[in-house]
C-alpha cells in the first residue's frame, strides 16, 4: 500500500502557504510570497503547491487528502454576527466585504477545487479530480495547535495559541498527548491580544499584519510610560490571563481602521503617519504595549501550568512570533521547556491542518524521541542544484563567476572585510519568517 500524502493549504487572508505531509512526516512547506515576491501574499498558493509536490517527488494523483487551515462558514458566522451586533455602525465595511464572501468564500470547497485543477493544468473534464471529496477543514486555532504540538519533541505538552482571530477564537489553551489534542478553554473575538497589539501597530504608523515586528523592535528604545493608561482604559486583565477589551476605543469590528478618535484622544493625538520620523512618544507607546503583551502571555502560561501540571509548552499563532515575550516566558521558568512553531503565523496553519488530518482525523500514531523536533530546522522549501543555477544565469544573460570553495570563502570574507553586503543562499529555503 502506498504512502498517504496530505496537502495542507492556507490562503485568502494573508501569508498563504502549502505543505506536504507524507505518512506523518513533514516533507515540504513553503509560502507563496517567496515565489510571487509580494509580502504576505493572500491568494491561492499555486507555486507553493507545485514546489511542495516537486520536493516530495509526487504528482497530484498521489494526494490522499487536502486540508484547509480553517472553517470558512464558521468565520462567516462571526463576521455576520459582529456586524449585526454593531449595526447600523459599520455598514460601509459590511458592504465592502460581503461581495467577496457571497461570490467566493462561502463556496470555498468549490473555489479550492477549481484552483487545484487549474494549478495542475487539468482543463478537460475527464481529467479533473473531485477534490471536494478529499477536503478537510480543521478550525483555525486547532490548525495552530496541531502545528505547535505535533512537530514538537514532546510526547505530551501544554499548548497555547494566540493570534488576531481565527473563526471566533483569539486564544486557545490545551494539552497535547500522543496523537491527541484537547483544547481546555478559548477567548473569543472581539477580545484579542493579537488585535490589541495590531491596534498599536496601526497607531505607531506601521502596517497591520506586517509591521508588528517593528513595534517589538522599537520597544527597547522607549519607556513604559503608557502601561497604566492601557491597563486602566483598554484591557481588563485577570490573574489567570483571561481578559476583555474595552471596545469603545477600537474600530476593527466594523470599521476600516484599527482605532478610533477616542483611542487617539486617550494617547494625545492621531496615529503617526507612515514613513514619518519616529518620536520618543512612538518608542514609549511601543514599549508600553510590549510590556502589557508580555504580562498577558506570562499570566496565561502560569494559569496553564497550574491547570495541567506539565513541564512543557508549545506555542503558535501570530503572537508566538513575539520572540521577546517568548524569551521572558523562558527566563521566568514557568515551564521547563518551550517549543515554538517557526512558522507560527497563518502560514504554519497550512502545516497544522495537514498534521491534524493525519493524527486527529485519520487517527495515526505519533512517535517522538523527546529531543528532536520534526521541522528539519524549518528548511522545508525549495532547493536548487548548481546545474539549475548555472542554467538560469546563462538563459537570462546574467554575468557570473563560479569559484571553488577555498577561493569562494576568501572572496566573501574579503568583501565582508570591506564592509560590502553579501547575499548567500545554500540548501533548502526556510519556512516561516524567523
Amino acid at each position: 500500500m502506498g504512502k498517504t500524502h496530505i496537502l495542507g493549504i492556507g490562503a485568502y487572508y494573508h501569508d498563504s502557504a502549502a505543505c506536504i505531509v507524507s505518512d506523518g512526516a513533514i516533507v515540504a512547506a513553503c509560502q507563496e510570497e517567496r515565489f510571487v515576491r509580494k509580502k504576505h501574499y493572500a491568494g491561492f498558493p499555486v507555486h507553493a503547491v507545485g514546489h511542495c509536490l516537486k520536493e516530495a517527488g509526487i504528482t497530484y494523483r498521489d494526494i490522499s487528502q487536502v486540508a484547509f487551515y480553517e472553517k470558512p462558514l464558521l468565520k462567516f458566522e462571526r463576521i455576520l454576527e459582529t456586524y449585526l451586533n454593531f449595526a447600523p455602525k459599520g455598514i460601509k465595511s459590511f458592504a465592502m466585504s460581503m461581495p467577496v464572501w457571497l461570490k467566493e468564500k462561502l463556496y470555498l470547497s468549490d473555489l479550492i477545487r477549481k484552483e487545484l485543477n487549474r494549478t495542475f493544468g487539468l482543463k478537460k473534464r475527464r481529467d479533473r479530480v473531485d477534490w471536494v471529496k478529499k477536503m478537510l477543514f480543521p478550525e483555525h486555532h486547532l490548525s495552530h495547535a496541531a502545528s505547535a504540538f505535533f512537530p514538537s519533541p514532546f510526547s505530551h505538552s501544554a499548548i497555547l495559541t494566540v493570534d488576531g482571530v481565527g473563526e471566533w477564537a483569539t486564544v486557545t489553551a490545551g494539552v497535547g498527548h500522543g496523537n491527541k489534542i484537547e483544547l481546555i478553554y478559548e477567548i473569543h473575538f472581539p477580545h484579542s491580544l493579537g488585535l490589541l497589539y495590531s491596534a498599536f501597530t496601526y497607531y505607531t504608523g506601521f502596517r497591520v499584519n506586517s509591521g508588528e515586528y517593528k513595534v517589538m523592535g522599537l520597544a527597547p528604545y522607549g519607556e513604559p510610560r503608557y502601561v497604566d493608561l492601557i491597563r486602566e482604559h483598554l484591557i481588563d486583565l485577570r490573574e489567570d490571563g483571561s481578559f476583555t477589551l474595552n471596545m469603545d476605543y477600537f474600530d476593527y469590528c466594523t470599521g476600516l481602521t484599527m482605532t478610533n478618535r477616542k483611542f487617539h484622544d486617550l494617547f494625545g493625538g492621531p496615529p503617526r503617519k507612515p514613513e514619518s520620523p519616529l518620536t520618543r512618544k512612538d518608542m514609549d507607546i511601543a514599549r508600553s504595549i510590549q510590556d502589557v503583551t508580555e504580562d498577558v502571555v506570562l499570566r496565561m502560561a502560569g494559569f496553564l501550568k497550574k491547570q495541567t501540571g506539565l513541564d512543557n509548552i508549545c506555542l503558535a499563532g501570530g503572537v508566538a512570533l513575539n520572540c521577546v515575550a517568548n524569551s521572558k516566558l523562558l527566563t521566568e521558568g514557568i515551564f521547563r521547556d518551550i517549543w515554538v512553531q517557526p512558522a507560527a503565523g497563518d502560514a504554519g496553519g497550512a502545516l497544522g491542518a495537514a498534521l491534524a488530518a493525519w493524527h486527529l482525523y485519520l487517527d495515526n500514531e505519533r512517535v517522538t524521541d523527546g529531543v528532536h523536533d520534526a521541522m528539519k530546522g524549518s528548511y522545508l522549501g525549495t532547493s536548487y542544484s548548481e546545474a539549475e543555477i548555472e542554467e538560469f544565469l546563462s538563459q537570462n544573460n546574467i554575468p557570473y563567476r563560479k569559484l571553488e570553495d577555498d577561493a569562494l570563502f576568501d572572496t566573501v570574507s574579503g568583501r565582508l572585510g570591506e564592509e560590502k553586503v553579501i547575499g548567500w543562499f545554500q540548501g533548502r529555503m526556510e519556512f516561516g519568517p524567523r
